[in-house]
């Protein structure tokens, strides 16, 4: 009997907490959503800093700083993107750079050699400024977190690189390839390594992840046979060459001529 009252009462206690949370449940409002805003808040010095976060970041702060700062190499001269139709002095370099450090791994990795390099002229993102070459500059050029692909491409869709680079009239970064474009806008003289294109050689292009996945429309890298990612950041890449010269070179040779 003992036993039973004390469930009757557990039973009454049960029931009236369910009724208790069907009622607030129920007579919640039913909100909807009607309108999103938002707004740009701009930082600015006036934002007053927290003490205890800058304590925590600056020593990683400074690290960072002095890492970006140090003098790697010196340019005799501003290089940018820009200069003629279909080359220039840094898509020159950054191309030229990117062949030798792709090359080099390659050949340790699968023992072959990279034909051709092919970049894009959008990823470039500043200038390479004349005096003290730093990290940072590497960081400034390429913000990206892109890495060098080396794909392997029939002759035929080397000949569709060429027709693409023809079409699209941007300086884009490239070496191991020149050829001439004809009044009709038709490629001849195509010469990969000194040599006539063979529509029916494997090709071996290194370019980055970004284009080899068909970036910028260029379906070409799409239809290659085999992909290697050499797994070595272009900006590494970069950076790694400022450290082994002491002079950036100005790399003006003609690649592309116009009739």
């Amino acid at each position: 009997m003992v036993k039973l009252k004390k469930y009757n009462q557990f039973f009454k206690l049960f029931v009236i907490f369910i009724t208790f949370v069907l009622n607030v449940s129920c007579g919640k409002p039913n909100y909807q959503l009607t309108r999103i805003e938002g707004k740009r808040i701009p930082i600015k010095e006036t934002i007053q800093k927290t003490p205890e976060i800058e304590q925590f970041v600056n020593p990683y702060r400074e690290h960072i700083d002095a890492d970006l700062s140090a003098v790697l190499a010196y340019s005799p001269e501003t290089l940018d993107k820009s200069g003629s139709k279909w080359q220039s002095s840094l898509g020159n370099l950054l191309a030229d750079v990117a062949f030798k450090a792709g090359d080099k791994v390659f050949q340790l990795r699968e023992k072959k050699s990279v034909n051709i390099c092919l970049l894009n002229s959008g990823g470039i993102r500043s200038i390479l400024p004349k005096g003290n070459v730093t990290a940072r500059t590497a960081f400034e050029i390429m913000p990206f977190e892109n890495s060098l692909v080396v794909i392997a491409l029939k002759g035929e869709q080397v000949q569709e690189l060429v027709d693409y680079f023809i079409a699209t009239k941007k300086a884009h970064p490239i070496a191991g390839i020149t050829f001439t474009i004809q009044k009709n806008n038709i490629p001849k003289n195509i010469l990969v390594q000194g040599k006539p294109i063979d529509l029916n050689t494997i090709y071996y292009v290194a370019t980055n992840d970004y284009l080899a996945n068909g970036g910028d429309n260029m379906n070409f890298f799409k239809k290659g046979i085999e992909k290697f990612d050499l797994e070595y950041k272009l900006r590494n890449i970069l950076i790694d060459y400022f450290k082994e010269v002491d002079t950036i070179p100005v790399i003006n040779d003609i690649r592309i001529t116009e009739e």
